[in-house]
């Protein structure tokens, strides 16, 4: 699974960062403006919903709950600070996707029983393209949470976030997480959509291995 986040560039607007990840194969998208108006925030969406539509791609806003159930996007991403996933998905019901950050095992073990889709568990290394960065993880980080996690029976998909690039998939997929995300390694590529291409390309052979071992 490859998750593309996307953020303000000087080269690219919003919408020319979601076209490249979708043209690059990309199937899954998550809209994060931290600092936009909920005005600004919905003009960027109605650009990039029918692009999502095109190509059959997942779309999830970064919190927002209340402009992802009037804009009928798949799904929410929610941070440590945004709603609380039970109150998500006791406002947006069964169907919608509802994402949570982790940074912990304990965070993890924090959703046991709760109705929670996935996890994005970072930073993996020191990224600026988040504010208030938790502390690093790094691949031993990721080998011990994902055991812990694992032993205390959570089986909710794992997807590493932080700093991530192409050359980081197979020490990561080791580790026994289920995806990564990425936000300045592809828009900072000379070529993002080859680079999300060969991206999913290094994940399909990580998982093949992982099967086989």
């Amino acid at each position: 699974m490859l998750q593309f986040i996307t953020h303000p560039s000087e080269k690219y607007s919003i919408a020319e960062e979601v076209q490249m990840a979708l043209e690059g194969g990309c199937k899954w998208i998550q809209l994060r403006l931290k600092d936009a108006t909920d005005e600004e925030f919905r003009q960027t969406a109605l650009e990039i919903i029918p692009m999502c539509q095109e190509h059959e791609a997942f779309l999830v806003f970064d919190d927002r709950v209340e402009l992802a159930m009037e804009m009928s996007v798949h799904g929410v991403h929610l941070g440590k600070d945004d709603m609380n996933p039970l109150l998500a998905r006791e406002t947006m019901g069964a169907e919608a996707i509802i994402g949570c950050t982790a940074n912990t095992a304990a965070d993890i073990k924090a959703f046991k029983g709760w109705d929670v889709d996935y996890v994005g568990l970072g930073p993996f290394r020191y990224t600026s393209t988040k504010a208030k960065l938790s502390p690093v993880i790094g691949l031993d980080g990721y080998r011990q949470i994902v055991k812990e996690t694992r032993d205390a029976d959570i089986l909710l998909p794992l997807v590493a976030i932080g700093g991530i690039t192409i050359d980081d998939i197979d020490d990561l997929m080791a580790t026994g997480i289920n995806g990564v995300a990425m936000s300045g390694a592809i828009i900072n590529a000379p070529d993002p959509v080859d680079y999300t291409r060969q991206v999913l390309a290094r994940l399909h052979e990580a998982f093949q291995k992982r099967k086989e071992s």
